[in-house]
């Protein structure tokens, strides 16, 4: 259960609909049953270039969040803020070992799932000048080495959901949509089945691509 309060009024989060990242905040937000209200930031059009929203978001990205005078951008960091201001110690642990399990799943985010997975997607969803086939093969090693994790336990660090799961959930669902097939990884596809039923769940949105992978 919460061991705060929850906020005054509601937490502000600036997102797009399509982004792995902004739907590990609005998930979490959704999970933790916290108030809040979603402001769209349209990218196509630069609105994310603009002086107003580099002044809460320095490098342009989504999300970013205002809750009361807290406003924080970097979607891993908003979500250990809300995991220590609004969640309890099963979101993100605090002895040693529990601490750094969840920080190598963040590390993953920012990193092989960022350039992997994420990065394929971002190819041929949205069309980036990025390396379609050096991210895809990121993918494969990494679903490589976590498909065996995920035999033996239920969740990322363990039989409890923490942030590493919501960190790391949209990007490998999504893993199809950027040409990388999740056929075959059992277990991977089993541990996102489970986080698809945890209370309060809400999916990213599919794209066209990501309904033709199915």
């Amino acid at each position: 259960m919460p061991i705060a309060p929850k906020p005054t009024r509601p937490i502000r989060l600036y997102t797009t609909p399509l982004s792995g990242h902004g739907h590990r905040v609005w998930l979490f937000l959704e999970m933790l049953q916290i108030p809040y209200e979603t402001a769209l930031v349209d990218m196509a059009a630069g609105e994310n270039r603009k002086p107003e929203f580099l002044a809460i978001s320095p490098f342009g990205q989504v999300p970013v969040i205002a809750d009361g005078e807290v406003v924080l951008f970097d979607s891993n960091a908003i979500l250990v803020y809300l995991a220590k201001r609004y969640g309890d110690t099963t979101w993100l642990p605090d002895d040693p070992l529990g601490a750094a399990a969840v920080q190598r799943w963040l590390s993953l985010a920012a990193g092989q799932i960022a350039h992997g997975p994420c990065s394929a997607r971002l190819v041929t969803v949205f069309g980036a000048p990025l390396d379609h086939q050096t991210a895809k093969a990121i993918a494969v090693k990494l679903f490589d080495v976590i498909e065996p994790e995920f035999a033996a336990k239920a969740f990322a660090i363990g039989d409890q959901p923490t942030i590493a799961d919501v960190a790391a959930y949209a990007y490998i669902a999504h893993a199809p949509e950027g040409g990388v097939s999740l056929e075959p990884y059992p277990n991977l596809r089993a541990w996102l089945r489970r986080v698809e039923a945890l209370p309060h769940f809400v999916p990213m949105p599919a794209t066209k691509a990501g309904l033709l992978a199915e």
